[in-house]
């Protein structure tokens, strides 16, 4: 059976599947994502990386838009996104996004 996790890179598209959702918990006040039989907390870093997780943004440009946003080094930035987003295509709370053909 293929493996339905994705490897991550500066050119992934990475997004939440279908089952996953990124919610604001009001009774807890934190972000959580919503899986079947799941629940993950993730920490204020990693929720501002899932927002930007849209199927639209490389990783790439999302490391852009952090390093500029926190006046900190890029390829820092990417790192850490980079091996962020791998651990949670491991686990199976993102994918990529794929080209639709016509």
């Amino acid at each position: 059976m293929a493996s339905r996790n994705i490897s991550v890179s500066e050119s992934s598209r990475p997004k939440l599947p279908r089952h996953a959702k990124l919610k604001f918990d009001e009774t807890r006040q934190v972000w959580v994502i919503l899986a079947p039989e799941r629940v993950l907390a993730p920490d204020e870093i990693a929720v501002e990386v899932l927002q930007l997780c849209d199927g639209v943004r490389s990783v790439a440009e999302m490391a852009d838009q952090l390093a500029a946003k926190y006046a900190a080094p890029r390829e820092a930035i990417a790192t850490d996104v980079i091996a962020m987003l791998q651990d949670l295509a491991d686990k199976g709370f993102l994918t990529e996004a794929r080209e639709r053909t016509p």
